[in-house]
């Protein structure tokens, strides 16, 4: 029998019907075993919003642009799950709605939060290092950076950073593999011979799910990944799930760069970050550990073949 919603400990999660919250309502959900969903959602018509209403999961009204329904939403919460959405916001917006969930937190006394991060890469530069320019006038990889720069928001606040990793998702949304004129297929990817921390969406979700129950990872930072790829394991992979050949062609940086657009930009600057810092970024993500802590972890194969491309 299901322990009563009265008796779970309630888990407020920032984008619920987003990719990464989404993944946890749902871990939560499946596993029925003390912890109950509070989704915050700006529009609780949304269909993304009834979808969850519909299972049962308490649906509350916040915005992180207004400080007090963060707070009220927050309010007589076990934890909460916080993460700023990159691809809607620049990132000072990012910056000031970071620092709204961690007060929010810090007002309702919350015993644990997990925040989304990613590592500020302008630690690993030093002054006028020119490898990735200065974006927004302040950036290197601007989504990078405002996640790790947020990071002193949430000090004092029982919170576990969560550094997450690049989204195996984006490989099936226009990133994958692409034949070409000559009918071959090919997986383009600015990597060199990098490896590409990677992780599916889902195990994000179930990972912040895992620390949500150990207490004891509060104040502590755990980087996650699927996988450690180069391209060519990408592309190896690939090939046996499509059952063709795919080959992995190496992107030069300068060619996004020459696209001219803000997100080009820094997307060129994410892919230096991943490739002169590998030891830094990838290494510290090792797939035996986070597998130590969610034992479902997927492979990039296992996920890719769930996921049939063909």
């Amino acid at each position: 029998m299901s322990t009563s919603t009265k008796e779970k400990r309630v888990v407020a999660v920032v984008g619920a019907t987003g990719r990464q919250g989404g993944g946890l309502v749902r871990s939560i959900l499946e596993a029925d075993d003390g912890f109950a969903v509070r989704a915050l959602t700006r529009d609780p018509e949304s269909p993304q919003a009834k979808e969850l209403a519909a299972l049962g999961v308490e649906l509350v009204v916040a915005d992180l642009d207004d400080a007090r329904s963060v707070e009220a939403a927050f309010s007589g919460a076990y934890g909460a799950f916080c993460v700023t959405a990159a691809q809607e916001h620049p990132p000072e917006r990012e910056r000031a709605h970071a620092a709204t969930m961690a007060a929010a937190a810090r007002a309702a006394g919350l015993a644990h939060v997990v925040w989304s991060t990613f590592e500020d890469t302008r630690a690993f530069l030093p002054p006028g290092d020119e490898r990735m320019p200065v974006l927004h006038g302040e950036y290197r990889v601007p989504h990078y950076d405002a996640k790790g720069a947020s990071d002193a928001e949430f000090r004092g606040v029982p919170t576990t950073f969560l550094r997450t990793a690049f989204y195996w998702e984006n490989l099936l949304d226009g990133g994958g593999p692409a034949r070409d004129e000559d009918g071959v297929r090919r997986l383009a990817l600015p990597l060199g011979s990098a490896r590409l921390p990677g992780i599916a969406v889902a195990d994000i979700g179930r990972c912040a799910y895992a620390i949500l129950r150990r207490p004891d990872l509060a104040g502590r930072t755990v980087s996650i990944t699927g996988e450690n790829l180069t391209g060519a394991e990408l592309a190896a992979a690939f090939a046996d799930v499509l059952g063709e050949p795919v080959r992995y062609e190496d992107v030069p940086l300068e060619v996004l760069r020459s696209l001219g657009i803000p997100q080009a930009a820094e997307l060129a600057n994410m892919f230096r970050f991943t490739q002169d810092f590998e030891t830094a970024y990838a290494g510290a993500r090792d797939p035996a550990e986070v597998r130590k802590l969610h034992p479902g972890l997927l492979t990039f194969r296992r996920w890719l073949t769930e996921r049939n491309p063909r």
